[in-house]
């Protein structure tokens, strides 16, 4: 699939269809389980795939909820760069994610760089969240349709410069006790 700003209508809503594989095997594995949410309207679904009704569909109030709870990006449309770029056209054709049942394993797909995959979890031990990860990234990888764009010069190309080489950016939130006055 090309990236974000040169695809059509489509290649969103085919590259969505192809996930599907992906998240069908996260979703019967007992350590992620979970539920895909689609933005993408049935109609358009059904004059790419030929189905009648998209399987994972959401409400506008679903869509809302999933955003307020940082689970879904926000409305790409409304964002004059990545509009300008392409990246937001078909909006919201082709664009959802995918959330395992404990909460803590994300993906985006039909986002700034087609896939943003996120896994999160209290405590110390990175290395098991980076485990989780991996092992994810192992069934998205193994899906026949799926493979990511690679240079030998620069690493992983994405759309967006910040994540160009590793295509990987990690964070970790550290809990200060008594670093202000209110605690």
């Amino acid at each position: 699939f090309p990236l974000p700003g040169l695809m059509t209508k489509a290649d969103r809503i085919s590259f969505e269809k192809t996930m599907l594989a992906a998240f069908e095997v996260l979703k019967a594995d007992p350590t992620y389980g979970g539920n895909v949410f689609s933005m993408t309207p049935s109609d358009d679904w059904k004059e790419v795939t030929g189905e009648e009704a998209n399987p994972n569909l959401i409400t506008q109030e679903k869509y809302q909820e999933l955003v307020d709870a940082h689970v879904m990006f926000k409305d790409m449309a409304a964002d004059p760069y990545l509009a300008s770029a392409g990246i937001a056209s078909d909006w919201p054709c082709g664009r959802g994610c995918y959330q395992s049942e404990d909460g803590g394993f994300i993906i985006w797909f039909g986002e700034e760089d087609q896939l943003r995959i996120m896994c999160m979890a209290k405590g110390f031990m990175l290395n098991d969240v980076f485990d989780r990860l991996q092992t994810a990234l192992a069934v998205v990888e193994a899906i026949d349709g799926i493979e990511f764009a690679k240079s030998e010069k620069y690493g992983y190309v994405t759309s967006c410069p910040s994540n160009l080489g590793t295509g990987m950016r990690a964070s970790v939130h550290v809990k200060v006790p008594n670093l202000t006055a209110d605690g």
